[in-house]
């Protein structure tokens, strides 16, 4: 069976994720379109793109972004939307399903079509169980992240499309400057992860002397962003952050409750260091270290010098 296939981010990076779920189920007679925003589409994969652009910038408002997808979709009318489920992602695949009156399933992996259904699976209750779930085409669905390797950007040139009036109607009513993070814990091959072991923000540095040496990326637990602020959401790793799967993922002094243990399920090598030997996290872990972390850390880095002086 062909269909046609829309792949669609505000992340250039996460709409090529969604390009590589795309070409697995277009099928032979079908095709996918990356769909990208506010651009010239230079960041996407794929042969066939499509840049929407509007009177205002939609990128920033998932208002916006779904009443330029919904205007297009409607001319295109592909069978599937795929959507990256990044936060704002989610609530633009909702605000889209409605204005077209399609089903919308979300964070789904293993997608496959056939029938002129659209089937895949989700984690349900923290990541311990699988939900199949099939639905009617046409759809919309969000593609969970960091589940596929994305397609590579190509050099093809993007289809730029203005549509009409789809500025937001919402008002901003006071605007806060929030922590950046430059990081992409998907791509990590190695990640340190530090939890509520670490007692003061300060400490990280040990965090982050361990990630350098070697060679990989600091991420973190949900209390150290969302409660603390110490480190930037991006590095949030978890069910409500962002799912990773690097050749080895460490954490340390993090208990491994369901929500972030859900989110490092899929590495290759799960290592732990903490001080509780009853902790959640060496029960998802392929090694670990019952310890006071002020004291493993600096050991570590002692015999990494002594190796690599």
């Amino acid at each position: 069976m062909s269909v046609r296939v829309w792949a669609f981010s505000e992340s250039d990076s996460v709409a090529n994720e969604a390009a590589a779920v795309s070409s697995g189920i277009a099928g032979s007679g079908g095709g996918f379109t990356v769909v990208g925003l506010d651009g010239e589409g230079a960041g996407l994969a794929g042969e066939e793109k499509l840049v929407l652009t509007g009177n205002g910038p939609l990128a920033g408002s998932p208002e916006a972004a779904a009443g330029a997808l919904a205007q297009a979709a409607k001319d295109s009318n592909p069978d599937v939307i795929l959507v990256g489920s990044t936060r704002n992602g989610k609530e633009i695949a909702a605000r889209l399903a409605v204005k077209l009156g399609r089903p919308c399933v979300s964070d789904l992996f293993a997608i496959s079509v056939a029938d002129g259904k659209l089937r895949g699976k989700r984690n349900v209750f923290a990541g311990k169980l699988q939900a199949e779930v099939t639905v009617p085409l046409p759809c919309v669905a969000t593609v969970k992240v960091g589940v596929v390797a994305a397609l590579p950007a190509t050099a093809a040139k993007a289809q730029v499309r203005k549509v009409g009036d789809v500025r937001s109607k919402t008002k901003v009513a006071e605007r806060r400057e929030k922590q950046k993070g430059t990081v992409d814990l998907r791509a990590a091959k190695l990640i340190v992860s530090a939890g509520r072991g670490v007692k003061k923000k300060e400490d990280l540095v040990l965090i982050n002397e361990l990630a350098s040496a070697l060679g990989g990326a600091v991420g973190c637990s949900r209390p150290l962003s969302s409660d603390m602020g110490w480190l930037p959401e991006e590095h949030h790793i978890g069910m409500t952050g962002v799912s990773v799967h690097p050749d080895l993922y460490l954490a340390v002094g993090i208990s491994g409750q369901l929500q972030h243990v859900a989110g490092i399920k899929d590495s290759k090598v799960i290592a732990a260091i903490n001080s509780d030997k009853s902790a959640p996290i060496f029960e998802a872990s392929d090694y670990g270290v019952v310890g006071d972390l002020y004291a493993v850390l600096p050991a570590i880095m002692k015999e990494l010098r002594a190796r690599h002086p």
